[in-house]
């Protein structure tokens, strides 16, 4: 049985969608960061990084990364279509993979959550979480270009890695009050429709979304 440590409300939580979209049968195991959770040697043992989320496969092997995860998932089960089958749309798949978790999250939402991490001088606090805004509002309306593309809500015709790991940003953006732009928006709210994304989220502690 495969093991997946996670964090509730966090990017883990896309995976957690891709694992129940796959009927997968996991133990979970619930870390809480800012307690110190992700520095215990026990977890280190396992995730050096001590970051989430963390997919122990079933021979031992420790996936470390959002996009690894994520991309393991689609291609050991692809008749879910989690990525386009064709190459170069896969390529493409990947590179907003990328863009969702390295820059979206990985540049604006860590300045607005942890601006801790970037301070030089107590007084940037203010400035730090004002850049994390701006970054995410130009990657949402970038994001909102590739919706406008889509044949539906969706990014793809079936739901895919790209839809998960948009919509714990999106869910992210929604807690913090934040205006998506309509395509960003109606994607959402597909999301949150489907029972599987609902499941998660009743399961991870809310009940409102």
């Amino acid at each position: 049985m495969m093991t997946f440590y996670m964090t509730p409300g966090s990017c883990s939580t896309g995976i957690h969608i891709l694992l129940e979209e796959l009927e997968q049968v996991f133990s979970a195991t619930v870390l809480n960061l800012p307690a110190g959770d992700g520095q215990k040697p026990e977890y280190l043992a396992i995730n050096p990084k001590g970051t989430i989320p963390t997919l122990v496969l079933d021979d031992g092997t420790a996936l470390t990364d959002f996009v690894a995860i994520a991309w393991w998932l689609a291609q050991r089960w692809p008749k879910k279509a989690l990525l386009p089958s064709d190459p170069t749309a896969q390529a493409v798949a990947l590179d907003r993979l990328n863009y969702l978790v390295g820059t979206l999250h990985g540049h604006g939402f860590t300045r607005i959550f942890t601006p801790n991490r970037y301070l030089l001088h107590a007084d940037d606090r203010d400035a730090i979480e004002r850049q994390g805004r701006t970054l995410v509002q130009k990657g949402f309306h970038q994001v909102a270009q590739w919706l406008e593309a889509s044949p539906g809500a969706l990014l793809y015709e079936h739901l895919s890695i790209v839809d998960a790991a948009l919509f714990y940003n999106e869910f992210w953006a929604n807690r913090l009050g934040m205006t998506l732009p309509s395509a960003c928006q109606i994607h959402y709210q597909a999301m949150t429709q489907r029972p599987t994304v609902q499941q998660v989220l009743m399961e991870e502690g809310y009940r409102q979304f």
